[in-house]
């Protein structure tokens, strides 16, 4: 079995974004997008695949429109000339709502998913080789792009995907800094659930912690727990049978008080994909769902080294863990 080394993710990317795919399209690359589609800034998006920062050679361009009744145009530029479009005649983005986009490479198409569900493939035009740059513009804002090496794999086979886990720092009034240690990367079949690792290093200012997934359809609950031994510093609790997310701290097996309140709406939703970012303050956690703030938490355990290990657990499938 081969592996490919994966690429630090981009985090909190500006749009228009346009950045660098390291070593370029391979076969068996998987690259994930999650973000929000927006209200205004127009009725479009568009990913693109493309040589260099010019776009006048597009290998594949991917642009849903709200117009119409929504559908997906798919296209390749060659010397700045467009050829003939694919139109697949479904929207499933919706305005308002975040997604996650993967984008697998393959031998003779890319492969695309939404939500987790298989959306279209799209048969190489050129070469996918040539293509080294990744842009995104239109009415979305993004949280992350993440890459993945899937390797090769015989056929009738499942493909064995990896696990990034790295550590990564923030500037202060920067919600979503981009990482500044290599990842180390993990073969494993899939991120099951529960999930344990280790955070080296433990919890201090400035650290942060990124996972992102998507909610069951028939989800009751699920956790985030930042743990110091048996303890559990932070329990993050997303409960759909109360519609409520639930922080607390349990010490010696024991319980503290709830915190239940929010500034906004419950932000995770059934079946949706979702992007949890925690940062590390001195006086406590800072918590963004889809790039958007939604929570403060004092830290009631001091010791913030020994806050070393990060489990998630219940009813969600994990795309992405950075601890």
């Amino acid at each position: 079995m081969a592996f490919c080394s994966s690429q630090s993710p981009y985090l909190n990317p500006g749009i228009p974004f346009s950045g660098k795919i390291q070593g370029g399209l391979q076969d068996g690359l998987k690259i994930t997008i999650n973000g929000t589609v927006l209200y205004y800034n127009g009725t479009r998006f568009a990913v693109n695949f493309h040589s260099g920062y010019s776009d006048k050679d597009i290998a594949f361009h991917f642009n849903p429109r709200f117009e119409e009744g929504g559908y997906v145009v798919c296209n390749t530029k060659q010397n700045g000339t467009w050829g003939p479009e694919e139109r697949k005649m479904h929207m499933p983005f919706q305005m308002g709502h975040p997604f996650e986009l993967c984008f697998l490479v393959d031998s003779g198409d890319f492969k695309v998913t939404v939500n987790g569900s298989h959306f279209l493939q799209y048969s190489h035009r050129v070469p996918f080789h040539h293509v080294d740059t990744l842009s995104v513009t239109g009415a979305v804002q993004l949280s992350f792009i993440g890459f993945q090496s899937t390797g090769i794999w015989p056929v009738n086979s499942a493909p064995i995907t990896q696990t990034v886990i790295h550590t990564v720092h923030s500037t202060p009034g920067q919600p979503f800094p981009n990482p500044v240690i290599p990842p180390v990367v993990y073969p494993t079949l899939t991120y099951p659930v529960p999930f344990f690792t280790s955070i080296p290093g433990g919890l201090y200012p400035s650290k942060s912690i990124f996972v992102s997934g998507t909610v069951l359809p028939t989800a009751q609950r699920f956790h985030i727990n930042l743990r110091s031994g048996s303890d559990i510093a932070f329990h993050l609790n997303p409960r759909f049978d109360e519609n409520v997310v639930v922080r607390n701290t349990q010490i010696n097996n024991s319980w503290g008080s709830e915190e239940r309140s929010l500034s906004r709406q419950m932000p995770f939703a059934r079946g949706r994909s979702f992007s949890v970012w925690i940062t590390c303050e001195g006086y406590g956690l800072k918590v963004a769902v889809d790039g958007q703030h939604l929570l403060e938490y004092s830290h009631r355990l001091k010791n913030l080294p020994a806050i070393n290990s990060l489990e998630v657990g219940g009813d969600v499938q994990l795309t992405h863990v950075q601890a």
